[in-house]
């Protein structure tokens, strides 16, 4: 029996887990395993990372419910890091939820978490298994900046307080992962067109609807900053804004019970909520020019075979960058967070979210990680859902809770503060 088991741990970002997890400064209060097929690739990491026997090795193929529900039942909590998850995903939550095991991942996937919800969310609160996708890039830093805005919202405007328009600019510097690109191709390719066209609706994964969304567009800007922000459409948003919908909608169902409590109600965003996120270049030109070069490579590879063969060919999933270059990216989200009108009135929030390393890698990498950890060893510290089941996102699962622990790291920093005029520079800061 171990704490954690981590499923593809010889592909390249979970070789990037183990060792994250074995050099952990909470290290002697968990225990973990590896898993894989090939018992040779598991030997070699060991080697690679010279890991001790304290670390348990499991040969499991993810094609073989039987060796899944093996090792499900021996862990606590499963980090899934074998994608695309449309393809391998399903029967491993499947047994996570069947024997009560928390679970998470790297998904990016809108069309398969749509999918698990319906097939089991309600099994999923029965049997008390905590079941997060998406606890990466795609889509901690989105579902961070919007939980930390709300809170400071409410602690100068007051409980009641809620939001209006929510919008969030992305600063990326970092290789393209190539299970990211795996999964865009899966999606184009085995993933039915209906599935797809209903997974770019507005709360697609939220228990409730809420007001229309922004639409996309060739060109946006983050209000209220002293220097224009401009910036183009951003792809991870097929799933980052779901993901924050989803947040929203469990804590807005939460308080339309006839029950709700001032916890529940602090946690609700509100009935207006809305939000956007763009990716930020320097100019109106680039972020014009970039929007149209997205469009085109997206018409490419969804009906131009040969472009979609080229990408598998040139990117492999599995492949990455050096130590050295994982070292040097960063990313940074800037959200401004506006809220309801009250008489005359409108509070505006600045958060901020940054790492530093790369993002798709080294930082997911910790952000899965920590979301392990933080179901594992604070379960007493998670927000309400946390402690109940279900399938649920990075900040209704684990709330502070994850964000106390990127901080730990020492890889982030999330910070945010009152814009107390229309002059950004007017900050007043509250952690």
């Amino acid at each position: 029996m171990v704490d954690i088991i981590v499923l593809g741990a010889t592909g390249y970002t979970g070789r990037l887990i183990t060792r994250y997890l074995y050099a952990h400064p909470e290290r002697s209060s968990f225990s973990f395993g590896i898993a894989a097929r090939s018992r040779s690739k598991l030997n070699d990491l060991v080697s690679d990372l010279s890991l001790d026997s304290t670390v348990q090795l499991f040969i499991l193929d993810i094609a073989n419910p039987e060796q899944i529900d093996a090792a499900v039942q021996k862990t606590k909590v499963v980090i899934n890091a074998v994608g695309p998850y449309w393809r391998w995903g399903t029967p491993v939550v499947r047994s996570c939820v069947q024997h009560g095991k928390h679970y998470v991942d790297l998904a990016g996937e809108t069309p398969w978490v749509k999918d698990i919800i319906h097939e089991f969310d309600y099994v999923a609160t029965k049997t008390g298994a905590v079941i997060v996708p998406c606890c990466g890039l795609d889509s901690v830093p989105s579902d961070a900046v919007v939980h930390i805005s709300n809170k400071t919202l409410k602690n100068l405007a007051g409980p009641t307080t809620t939001i209006d328009l929510s919008t969030s600019s992305w600063k990326v510097q970092g290789g393209v992962s190539g299970g990211t690109i795996s999964s865009i191709i899966t999606a184009l390719e085995d993933v039915p067109r209906d599935k797809l066209r209903a997974a770019r609706l507005d709360f697609v994964l939220s228990p409730v609807k809420g007001v229309p969304n922004p639409k996309p567009r060739f060109l946006y800007s983050l209000p209220l900053t002293p220097r224009t922000s401009w910036g183009s459409y951003f792809p991870m948003t097929f799933i980052n804004r779901p993901v924050v919908h989803r947040t929203w909608g469990l804590h807005e169902a939460a308080t339309r019970k006839r029950s709700c409590t001032e916890v529940e109600k602090a946690s609700s965003y509100g009935p207006e909520f809305k939000y956007d996120e763009f990716l930020s270049l320097p100019s109106i030109f680039h972020a014009i020019a970039f929007s149209t070069m997205l469009l085109f490579g997206a018409l490419s590879l969804a009906f131009i075979p040969p472009v979609r063969w080229l990408v598998k060919t040139f990117a492999p999933p599995g492949s990455g960058p050096s130590d050295d270059k994982l070292q040097k990216g960063f990313v940074e989200v800037t959200n401004i967070t506006s809220s309801t009108t009250v008489g005359e009135r409108k509070t505006s929030v600045k958060s901020t979210f940054r790492g530093r390393g790369d993002p798709g890698y080294l930082l997911s990498s910790v952000m899965i990680s920590e979301s392990a950890l933080g179901l594992l060893l604070d379960q007493n510290e998670l927000p309400a859902h946390g402690r109940q089941g279900g399938i649920l996102t990075p900040m209704s699962a684990l709330g502070d809770v994850l964000l106390d622990r990127l901080r730990q790291s020492g890889r982030f920093e999330i910070e945010s503060e009152v814009i107390l005029s229309n002059k950004a520079e007017e900050a007043r800061k509250v952690r």
